[in-house]
């Protein structure tokens, strides 16, 4: 049977997708290419049909998940002031709701660990993004009117993934959200934004 390019786009999709959430769980290195196609209900044998070898796939998948991080970047920002919209931004970041999401949540903190054992086109869309990621900030802290904005949009990136990171791998919940809360005052007041504008709903 023969098939459209649509319909053999949205299969990628789906296979993407499976990979996506097989690297969140198992990291990069032991995501199995059969379980991922059966999960996307297709056999180990159309894997070559969409994807050169198993390094293209875990690549192709990482960038997936940069793509569903601008969309979240964009929800956040996009018909907001420059000032609600980074105020936005922080508290989507740095809520409990992003710490607990660890199955959806930013690629930057659930791979930096796995991608620096990594090699090839898997660390260069790692590396892509976070510089994609880079360069939205250093628009919006611009319209902000911050002197230097490449430089502390870089510093922003990793404290956010930093706080975030921390707050992940600490057991008590009390002290979890007490990280989260800290890092968003001290961001916003670093950054000379105002109070919350809204409280974070997912």
């Amino acid at each position: 049977m023969r098939y459209d390019a649509d319909h053999k786009q949205k299969t990628r999709q789906r296979v993407l997708q499976e990979a996506a959430k097989a690297i969140r769980e198992e990291g990069p290195e032991r995501v199995a290419v059969a379980a991922v196609m059966a999960k996307a209900g297709l056999t180990h044998g159309g894997f070559y049909a969409h994807f050169k070898s198993k390094d293209d796939l875990i690549a192709a998948a990482i960038g997936e998940m940069f793509e569903d991080a601008r969309s979240r970047f964009v929800r956040s920002t996009e018909g907001y002031s420059p000032v609600d919209g980074m105020i936005r931004y922080i508290d989507f970041y740095l809520s409990p709701y992003h710490r607990d999401a660890r199955a959806t949540g930013c690629p930057i903190t659930a791979l930096a660990a796995d991608l620096a054992r990594l090699e090839g086109p898997a660390r260069e869309q790692y590396g892509q993004g976070v510089a994609r990621l880079t360069d939205r900030l250093v628009g919006h802290l611009n319209l902000l009117g911050q002197d230097g904005p490449e430089a502390l949009a870089h510093s922003v990136v990793a404290e956010l993934v930093g706080a975030l990171s921390l707050a992940r791998a600490t057991s008590d919940l009390e002290q979890s959200d007490r990280i989260l809360a800290a890092s968003r005052a001290a961001l916003k007041q670093r950054l000379g934004l105002g109070p919350d504008v809204t409280e974070y709903r997912s």
